[in-house]
């Protein structure tokens, strides 16, 4: 287990990460989020966890494998199309991974994922939180519009408003 990364975890707040992602950056997400889905048939998911908890910490436990539960544990997983997307920041390690389900990963290759955390990643070091997650969003709309156009009569899936655990 690395000490830096541990200390990291330890000492990171809940209170810290909502002077950052505020009621109004919330709602700044929440309004990305519905305006790409108009524009497609794919589900979008944002969740920002503090840090992980020792036991996690204790087992190394990799942002994408937290991720990946995350993933499971709010049913992105369950759409139709199988169309969702997770966007997850693990504000400790300054860490975003992008999860797709699995009629959208047999289309987009991982790179295309890769590329838009980064995106969001360079906002996010440079302290433009609302600016990264929104530009994310759009850019994960993209990446959405060009596999799965139109929305028609579907149906909001999963909810548009960010979570913060």
């Amino acid at each position: 287990m690395s000490i830096g990364r541990a200390l990291r975890h330890l000492f990171a707040t809940r209170w810290r990460t909502r002077q950052f992602f505020t009621p109004s950056v919330l709602s700044e997400i929440e309004a990305a989020i519905a305006e790409v889905e108009g524009r497609h048939s794919g589900e979008i998911r944002f969740v920002v966890e503090t840090a992980l908890d020792i036991d996690e910490l204790w087992r190394q436990v990799p942002p994408r494998t937290r991720a990946l539960e995350v993933f499971s544990h709010l049913g992105v997983w369950d759409t139709a199309a199988n169309n969702g997307v997770l966007i997850y920041v693990l504000f400790a390690d300054r860490d975003v991974e992008i999860l797709a389900d699995r009629g959208i990963a047999e289309r987009v290759p991982q790179a295309a994922w890769e590329q838009v955390c980064r995106e969001i990643e360079a906002h996010y070091r440079a302290g433009r939180f609302a600016q990264g997650s929104v530009a994310g969003i759009r850019s994960v709309g993209r990446l959405l519009e060009e596999h799965f156009p139109g929305r028609g009569a579907d149906a909001n899936e999963l909810p548009d408003r960010p979570v913060l655990l």
